[in-house]
C-alpha cells in the first residue's frame, strides 16, 4: 500500500505504476534476503573473534549493523539481478509480455521506469560508497580488532589443559558448574620465566574477577606449592643443583592481572587507513604517496648512479633538481682501474680464497641493502595501489548495478519463468561468476599484476557484452534457450545426417501432376548426376583448401529436392508420400568448402598445416557423406518415376 501511494503521488502513467509495483516489493525482499546471506558469511567467518568474549549484546549488534551496511556493495548487485529476473519472468510466465506487445508496448518502454529507477539507485550507490561506506567501515574494522585484543572469558574444561591467562596454565579434574568449584587442580606458572616456574597442586579451587574485572583471584584449598628459586642462585657457585622451596597450605590466593573488559581502540588510526576515506580524502592520499614514490625512487637511482665502485663512479651525470646535469670535472676522481689477474698471479691459494670471499661478502652487503631498499619502495608501491582499488571500487558498484539490471531483466523475459527457483538458480550461477571475475581482477591489481583500472573493471567489461547480447535477443524476441536451434547448429556444423518427415495429407487442395512431376524429378536427377560426374574422385589436400565443393550448387539441389516434396506431397497415394520422406536433407556446411578464396586456402594449407590437415581429414568424410546422399536421391527418384509411371490417373 505504501508503494502503491508513493508511485499514485506523482502521477505516474498506468504502465509505469504497474511496473514499478511489480518489481519494488521483489526488489526490498531480495535486498534483505541477501544481504542476511552475505552477513552470515561474515559471521562464520569472524565467529571465532566473538565467541567466549563474554560481549555485551549491544556491542555485538552494533557490530553486525556497521558489518551489514559494509556488505551492501555485495548485496545489491545480487538483489537487483534476483528481482529483475523474477518480475519479467512473472510477466512473462503470467502472457502479460505478450500481453503489452500486442498493445504495442515495447519491452523497452515496459523497461523505462525500471530503468529511470536503476539510474537513481546507482546514483545512490555511488553516494553510499563515498559517505556512508567509510565510516561503516572504520566502525566495523574498530570494533572487530577490539574484540580480537579483548581477554576471553575463563571457561575452564574438565580434564584439559587451559591456557586462556598469558603465562598459567591450569588443569582441573573436575568441574561443579552450579558451584563454579573446581577440582583436582594443577596450575604451571610460567609468568616469570620456565626457570623461574612455579607449580600448585590443590584439592579444588575456585575463580572469581574483581570488581573492575582487571585482575583475576585464584583460591585454592588443601595443596603444595613448589617454585624454582634461580634468581637466589645468582652470584653463588656454579652448581647443577637448582635451589627450590615447597610450602604446603590450606587455605593460598593467587592474584593474577587478568583483563578482562572491552576496550575500544581509537578510531583515528582506522580513519587514516584506506578503508576510511572518501573519494577527495583518496585523491589527496594516492598524490601525496606517488610524489613519495618517485622521490624515494629518484633519491635511489641517484644514489647507484653516484656511489663509486672500487674508486671509480659509475656516471659523470647527476640529478638535480628534477633534471640530470653533468658532474664537474673537479669533483670526479678518477683512480687507475684494477687489474684483476695481477691480484691473484703469485699469491697463494689461501690468499685467493680470501680476496674472492671479500668480494662475495661486499656483493652480498650491497645486494641486501638494494634488497632492503626495493622491500621499502615496495611497500609504498602496495599502499599506492590500496588507495588507487578503493577509489575505483566508489564507481564500480553503480555501474554492476546498471549491468546486472540490463542481464536480469532481459533474461527474465526470455526463460519467462517466474517464481523464486529458476530465477535463483540463475543469478546464484551469473553472481558467481561475476565475483569470480571480480575478486580475480581485485587480487591482480593488489599484487601489481594488472593495472588498477583494468583489474577493478575486469568483472563489469566481461558482464556487459552479456547485458547487451541478453537485452537485443529479448528486444527482438530471440530464442536464446531454444534446445533445438542450438542441436540443429550443431547438427549443421558436424554433419550429423538430420531424417525428413513427410506426413500424409487428409485433404490436398492441389492435385498432383503426373506429367509435372516427371518433369521435376528427371530435373532433379539431371542435376545430381552432373553433381557427380564432376566430383567423380577424392579431391587430394591442396584441391580441398583451395576449391572444394561448390557449396552454391549444393544449396541449388536442395532447394530442389525441397520443392519436389512440397510438390508431391500432396498426393493421394500413401506410399508415394511415405517415399518422399526418404529423401536426405542436403545441408551446405563450411566442411564442404572452408575458404572460399584459393590463395588463402594455399596459405592455410601451408602455414597452418597441423590444424589444416585434421580438417583435411574430416572434409573428405563430410564430402563422401553428400555424394552418398546424393546417389541415394538418384535411386529414390527412379523409384518414385516407376510408381508415376505405374499410375492410370493423370492426377494422383
Amino acid at each position: 500500500m505504501f508503494i502503491t501511494y508513493i508511485v499514485s503521488m506523482f502521477k505516474i502513467k498506468r504502465l509505469y505504476r504497474f511496473m514499478l509495483q511489480s518489481f519494488l516489493p521483489l526488489f526490498a525482499m531480495t535486498f534483505f534476503i541477501c544481504l542476511f546471506i552475505v552477513l552470515m558469511q561474515f559471521l562464520w567467518r569472524y565467529i571465532d573473534d566473538l565467541v567466549g568474549k563474554g560481549l555485551e549484546v549491544t556491542v555485538i549488534a552494533e557490530l553486525f549493523f556497521y558489518a551489514a551496511l559494509t556488505m551492501v556493495p555485495m548485496a545489491l548487485p545480487l538483489a537487483i539481478l534476483l528481482a529483475s529476473l523474477m518480475t519479467f519472468g512473472n510477466l512473462g510466465e503470467r502472457l502479460e509480455l505478450t500481453a503489452m506487445k500486442a498493445a504495442g508496448v515495447s519491452l523497452f518502454k515496459s523497461m523505462r521506469p525500471l530503468i529511470v529507477l536503476m539510474v537513481f539507485v546507482a546514483i545512490g550507490a555511488f553516494f553510499f560508497q563515498n559517505n556512508v561506506l567509510p565510516y561503516a567501515q572504520t566502525k566495523m574494522w574498530t570494533l572487530l580488532y577490539s574484540m580480537r585484543q579483548k581477554s576471553p572469558e575463563m571457561e575452564i574444561s574438565e580434564g584439559a589443559f587451559n591456557d586462556q591467562i598469558p603465562g598459567f596454565n591450569i588443569y582441573a579434574e573436575k568441574k561443579d558448574r552450579e558451584t563454579g568449584m573446581l577440582y583436582g587442580m594443577m596450575v604451571y606458572d610460567v609468568s616469570r620465566g620456565f626457570e623461574n616456574s612455579r607449580v600448585i597442586m590443590a584439592d579444588s579451587g575456585k575463580l572469581a574477577f574483581t570488581a573492575d574485572k582487571n585482575h583475576m583471584f585464584v583460591t585454592f584449598f588443601h595443596g603444595e606449592q613448589f617454585e624454582n628459586l634461580k634468581e637466589q642462585n645468582i652470584g653463588m657457585s656454579i652448581s647443577n643443583d637448582m635451589p627450590y622451596r615447597k610450602e604446603s597450605f590450606d587455605l593460598k590466593e593467587v592474584l593474577v592481572a587478568f583483563d578482562a573488559n572491552f576496550n575500544r581502540m581509537d578510531e583515528e588510526q582506522m580513519r587514516k587507513q584506506y578503508v576510511g576515506k572518501n573519494i577527495a580524502e583518496l585523491e589527496v592520499a594516492i598524490d601525496s604517496i606517488q610524489v613519495k614514490v618517485d622521490s624515494i625512487g629518484s633519491s635511489y637511482a641517484t644514489s647507484i648512479k653516484q656511489t663509486p665502485y672500487f674508486g671509480i663512479p659509475y656516471t659523470t651525470r647527476r640529478y638535480e633538481n628534477g633534471d640530470w646535469v653533468n658532474v664537474p670535472q673537479r669533483e670526479i676522481t678518477l683512480v687507475n682501474p684494477l687489474n684483476i689477474d695481477s691480484l691473484f698471479n703469485g699469491a697463494s691459494s689461501s690468499v685467493a680464497k680470501s680476496y674472492i670471499n671479500q668480494a662475495l661478502m661486499k656483493a652480498k652487503r650491497q645486494y641486501q641493502e638494494y634488497e632492503f631498499r626495493s622491500e621499502a619502495l615496495k611497500e609504498q608501491r602496495k599502499a599506492l595501489r590500496r588507495h588507487e582499488i578503493e577509489l575505483q571500487k566508489k564507481f564500480t558498484l553503480s555501474f554492476a548495478c546498471i549491468i546486472f539490471f540490463f542481464i536480469g531483466a532481459p533474461l527474465g523475459a526470455i526463460i519467462k519463468k517466474g517464481g523464486i527457483g529458476t530465477p535463483l538458480v540463475i543469478s546464484v550461477i551469473l553472481f558467481i561468476i561475476y565475483y569470480i571475475i571480480d575478486n580475480t581482477g581485485y587480487k591482480m591489481a593488489r599484487d601489481g599484476r594488472l593495472d588498477v583500472i583494468a583489474g577493478m573493471w575486469l568483472s563489469s567489461a566481461v558482464l556487459l557484452p552479456l547485458g547487451i547480447f541478453f537485452t537485443y535477443k529479448a528486444v527482438h524476441d530471440s530464442a536464446v534457450f531454444n534446445v533445438d536451434a542450438y542441436r540443429n547448429f550443431f547438427r549443421k556444423l558436424f554433419g550429423v545426417t538430420v531424417t525428413r518427415h513427410v506426413e500424409f495429407k487428409e485433404v490436398a487442395m492441389d492435385d498432383v501432376v503426373v506429367g509435372d512431376a516427371t518433369a521435376m524429378i528427371n530435373g532433379l536427377s539431371g542435376d545430381c548426376a552432373s553433381f557427380l560426374d564432376r566430383y567423380k574422385t577424392t579431391q587430394n589436400y591442396f584441391v580441398y583448401w583451395m576449391r572444394g565443393y561448390e557449396r552454391r550448387r549444393i544449396r541449388a539441389l536442395a532447394t530442389e529436392i525441397d520443392n519436389v516434396v512440397v510438390y508431391m506431397s500432396n498426393s493421394r497415394d500413401m506410399l508415394l508420400v511415405a517415399k518422399l520422406s526418404q529423401y536426405p536433407i542436403l545441408r551446405s556446411l563450411w566442411l564442404y568448402r572452408p575458404i572460399k578464396l584459393p590463395i588463402l586456402g594455399l596459405f592455410v594449407s601451408v602455414a597452418m598445416s597441423p590444424i589444416a590437415l585434421p580438417l583435411y581429414f574430416m572434409g573428405i568424410k563430410s564430402q563422401k557423406r553428400l555424394k552418398n546422399e546424393i546417389a541415394a536421391t538418384l535411386k529414390i527418384n527412379t523409384a518414385i518415376i516407376e510408381l508415376l509411371n505405374s499410375s492410370e490417373t493423370e492426377k494422383i
